[in-house]
């Protein structure tokens, strides 16, 4: 008999090197204040998947020369161990005084592996980006009740990479509260413009100053909404998120125990529900071996089939 009852086991994280998840799969996209590059390395070298270094929102205008200076210089180096610098920069939006000064600073620095592209609110601003940044990955920012309007134009444009939600700014722009009901038609906007477009799964906002219950109540609302990415303010916040958006040990539990079964018996479709069944257990897997996950060794617990892969 199967049980539902929730386990604590901890989860083994593979250590034998150190993985990279690409920007496709990116959990926690921790933000960086381009005028603190002291905070540049700790950002690079903490458990974020994507370091976004911010010359964006978080810089006051007087200082945004010199907060892309910052980033220029750090993108630029080459640490004692030779390796490049990389991450991703929040730039500002179109049509501000600095995007175009952005665009042409960022065009041949060596470790960008991408830009944030802030107050996206058409797919032209993504389109006329990418014309001064080509070949750049643009993750399109989107932050006001105008830009959610136009999210399916925003992630079928040829260009956009991933989608993202700035929910400080959304809030701001529309008044709605912070209660997750209150954001619920438009996260799954979010996901469902993503899904339609064959894009990365969303990026959710931050969850400001949260740590521990309250950082992981949070993450499991993104997930709930489908969204696969969060931004993060602190360093702090990223494994939390990180553990929220991977696969949980009941979902790594169920797939293995699945395709285990499901290839005993031959590899051949049983009934209506192994199709689903399959395809889920499949990308549970894939996704636990690009975060470097694993049941841990003697674990022997079962878990029921996911609700959506029933056949009904």
């Amino acid at each position: 008999m199967t049980t539902t009852i929730p386990d604590t086991t901890t989860m083994t994280i593979d250590s034998t090197e150190n993985l990279t998840v690409g920007p496709e799969l990116a959990r926690s996209w921790l933000l960086v204040n381009g005028s603190q590059p002291a905070r540049f390395d700790v950002a690079a070298n903490s458990a974020a998947d994507a370091a976004v270094l911010d010359v964006e929102d978080s810089v006051a205008p007087a200082d945004k020369a010199q907060a892309r200076e910052n980033v220029l210089e750090w993108l630029g180096a080459r640490p004692e161990d030779g390796e490049q610098n990389r991450a991703w920069v929040r730039i500002n939006g179109f049509g501000t005084a600095w995007w175009e000064e952005d665009l042409r600073a960022l065009r041949d620095v060596p470790g960008l592996d991408g830009v944030m592209l802030a107050m996206t609110e058409s797919p032209e601003h993504v389109t006329r980006t990418a014309e001064l940044l080509r070949g750049t990955r643009i993750v399109a920012l989107v932050e006001t009740a105008r830009g959610v309007q136009n999210l399916q134009a925003i992630a079928t444009a040829r260009s956009t990479y991933r989608l993202a939600f700035g929910i400080g700014d959304y809030r701001r722009d529309t008044g709605f509260g912070e209660n997750p009901m209150a954001l619920a038609y438009t996260r799954s906007q979010f996901t469902i413009a993503s899904r339609a477009a064959n894009l990365p799964g969303p990026i959710d906002g931050p969850a400001v100053g949260a740590l521990g219950a309250k950082l992981a109540e949070a993450t499991g609302v993104t997930t709930e909404f489908g969204m696969t990415g969060k931004l993060c303010l602190m360093p702090e916040q990223t494994a939390t998120v990180n553990e929220g958006l991977s696969p949980s040990l009941s979902e790594l539990s169920w797939a293995t125990d699945f395709l285990g079964e499901f290839e005993a018996e031959g590899g051949q479709i049983r009934n209506g529900s192994d199709l689903p069944r399959l395809a889920r257990a499949r990308k549970v897997l894939g996704l636990a071996s690009a975060f470097g996950m694993r049941l841990p060794e003697g674990y022997d617990m079962h878990f029921e089939a996911p609700t959506d892969t029933y056949h009904c």
